[in-house]
């Protein structure tokens, strides 16, 4: 990673990836300009307060996609990026910065976007900007997804809403988290079964049921999705505890509580955990490379660019103090 990280961050032991996913990633020509679209779309829907903050979210959202979709046309790679601009602020402004506080708001703003993704599409009185940006958004998915798409997308948006309003009602409360609760509700706040879906719909390709239930497909796609999450909390975790929550909801503050380790034996532990999926995943991506001339080389490709923009991302100083 490039990015200088804390003293304090630099004492903690980290996972090593590199036997996975090694890097350089593949990156798409159209970086920049989806950065200058999430900024035109931010400004069209005001989703978040300050510029500062508006150019920090662009460029990790529009930088993360370029890795997650390589390959994809430009107007997959834009609404890609405006939709995981969409969720990462609404987590950021409701989530974060309200739910903790006043957790019936944020079930009222989710209870308005549930109307919403349940195909209720007329503006109501007291729509405000991330409605009409979420409105905005299906109607654009709509356009792109098979109808199979379209509702794994909005139950998967569904799961990302609960997963907010989940975490928001535990950040005070980590000590009333069990670890097999916490791994089963990590990827839903992590975002990335939505990421896995918006490939799928965005490459134009679609598996079949019965290949979606395969063991290779189902183990996969699990040790990507815990991957993604536990490498972000470990990355985090400093700025966390800085902002002056010292028992952040991770796997780190669990696994202290569960396994009785101290925070280096926790991190340790997470990094363990997090090169034992990362193997798990490499292992069934080139069992699926294998297949034939099917969906399932295609889904390959896109499940190790989803695990390589989450790689990717915690090395951006959006994880940095």
């Amino acid at each position: 990673m490039s990015h200088t990280r804390s003293p304090a961050a630099r004492t903690l032991p980290m996972p090593d990836l590199r036997g996975s996913f090694p890097g350089p990633f593949a990156t798409s020509p159209y970086a920049d300009a989806i950065e200058e679209q999430t900024a035109h779309w931010l400004g069209t829907f005001p989703l978040v307060g300050s510029p500062g903050e508006a150019k920090a979210l662009c460029n990790i959202t529009a930088q993360g996609v370029a890795r997650l979709l390589p390959t994809a046309d430009r107007d997959g790679v834009f609404l890609c990026a405006d939709l995981f601009l969409w969720l990462t602020a609404f987590d950021d402004v409701h989530g974060e910065a309200e739910g903790g506080r006043d957790t019936a708001r944020l079930v009222r703003r989710i209870s308005h976007c549930v109307h919403v993704l349940s195909g209720h599409d007329e503006p109501a009185a007291d729509d405000d900007a991330g409605l009409a940006a979420l409105r905005e958004l299906l109607h654009r998915f709509r356009e792109r997804a098979t109808p199979t798409q379209y509702l794994r997308l909005t139950a998967h948006l569904r799961d990302n809403l609960f997963g907010i309003l989940w975490e928001a009602h535990h950040l005070d409360r980590p000590d009333q988290v069990t670890l097999s609760d916490y791994y089963a509700m990590r990827p839903h706040t992590v975002f990335v079964r939505t990421v896995m879906t918006t490939a799928e719909v965005v490459l134009g390709y679609e598996l079949t049921e019965g290949q979606r239930a395969s063991a290779a497909v189902r183990e996969l796609e699990k040790a990507v999705a815990h991957l993604a999450g536990w490498i972000n909390d470990l990355a985090s975790y400093v700025k966390e505890t800085d902002r002056g929550r010292q028992t952040p909801l991770s796997l780190p503050t669990l696994l202290i509580r569960h396994r009785g380790c101290d925070l280096e034996g926790a991190f340790r532990l997470a990094s363990r955990m997090c090169e034992d999926q990362a193997s798990t995943a490499r292992l069934r991506l080139t069992e699926l490379r294998a297949t034939g001339k099917n969906a399932l080389p295609g889904h390959a490709h896109a499940m190790e660019a989803v695990a390589a923009s989450y790689v990717w991302h915690i090395g951006h100083a959006r994880y940095q103090r």
